[in-house]
């Protein structure tokens, strides 16, 4: 049995979820596969500037941190609250080609990538669209720069985040967070859509498990 966590690098209240789903990863290791899905939030024909989302950002992070307990960092909100300033043209597609290519060297550790990419943009103000922006992880994960950068500008990954996009599509996820869990073939339970405090979410779990 799998869960799926469809999820956005650029998406704020996944990065609220995160410490939730990395403590459900945890637990369930020994009962539950765990793959994370990037949900394609932004991908747009040409590059569009921060500046297009900065004043919806500049309210939704309170939200965010009221809700979750998370905090967005000075550095990312610099991006925010500067738009005229900033360099960003914020992309899903890197960061999800990142995802695919970590994926296939430690499938197991999913959960925790995709919350270390949500902590280097939300916290950190690293621009997921430079490559520069991953090779810290790389360095903690003990992952071979030469080998990914060489992975990250491969057509091979790029279709395989662009995958995850349709996928995410034909599970019918409509916002992020969103998880499932499949127990057959043609067999999914939701198991939440939107941010979900971790008892709820793990209530949900647990009744699905003894349903079954």
């Amino acid at each position: 049995m799998t869960v799926y966590y469809c999820y956005d690098a650029y998406c704020g209240w996944c990065y609220g979820f995160s410490p939730i789903i990395k403590r459900i990863a945890e637990e369930y290791k020994d009962r539950l596969a765990f793959e994370v899905l990037s949900g394609g939030m932004i991908i747009t024909e040409k590059p569009v500037a921060i500046g297009a989302t900065a004043s919806y950002i500049q309210q939704a992070y309170k939200t965010v941190e009221e809700r979750t307990g998370i905090e967005f960092g000075q550095d990312y909100l610099w991006h925010v609250f500067n738009p005229d300033k900033s360099d960003w043209f914020p992309s899903s597609e890197k960061p999800a080609i990142a995802m695919c290519i970590f994926k296939g060297i430690y499938p197991d550790e999913q959960v925790a990538f995709a919350a270390d990419l949500q902590y280097a943009l939300h916290y950190e103000g690293r621009d997921l669209c430079d490559d520069e922006a991953y090779r810290h992880l790389l360095e903690k994960y003990q992952i071979d720069a030469e080998d990914f950068y060489r992975k990250l500008r491969d057509e091979a990954y790029k279709e395989k985040a662009y995958y995850e996009f349709a996928l995410c599509k034909q599970l019918q996820v409509t916002g992020f967070p969103t998880a499932f869990l499949q127990v057959s073939e043609s067999k999914f339970y939701l198991l939440t859509r939107g941010f979900t405090e971790y008892e709820q979410f793990k209530n949900t779990i647990d009744n699905v498990l003894t349903e079954l």
